[in-house]
């Protein structure tokens, strides 16, 4: 018998990610998204990548501390990995850690929004985000 029910999506997961962006100058409301972070509790996921393009923070801010930036930012992942080199918020459950690291801060590095969707692999998700958000966007003649 033919069934119009949807095919079983239990190898797909639920999952939320946000994008990190640099703000030099909050006055001006401009920023670089600098970074990604995933979760996908149902995979035991918490991953954050960061890749910093100075050259593009220096176009908003050629005075901008790159190096104080670089620092704060390379906690992010270390927070997600846990454990105790990540200080007392790295001894918090993976999800505590994500909604942590995506609090609304008004400082110079800042989180999106909260997004959400499907996956059958939260690391190809996380690549694929930061080719579409954080990565320069390539010509069509790269391609």
């Amino acid at each position: 018998m033919f069934s119009w029910r949807r095919r079983s999506v239990r190898d797909h997961y639920p999952y939320d990610y946000a994008v990190f962006r640099v703000v030099p100058r909050v006055e001006r409301e401009e920023f670089v998204n600098v970074g990604v972070i995933v979760s996908c509790p149902a995979k035991d996921f918490l991953e954050a990548r960061v890749e910093l393009d100075e050259q593009r923070l220096r176009a908003l801010d050629s005075a901008l501390d790159v190096e104080s930036i670089r620092a704060h930012l390379a906690t992010i992942p270390a927070i997600c990995a846990g454990g105790q080199q990540a200080g007392p918020i790295g001894q918090l459950s993976q999800r505590e850690r994500f909604h942590w690291l995506v609090a609304p801060r008004s400082t110079t590095i800042q989180t999106s929004p909260v997004h959400t969707g499907y996956c059958k692999d939260p690391t190809e998700v996380l690549e694929h985000l930061l080719n579409t958000m954080v990565r320069p966007a390539r010509d069509a003649t790269e391609r």
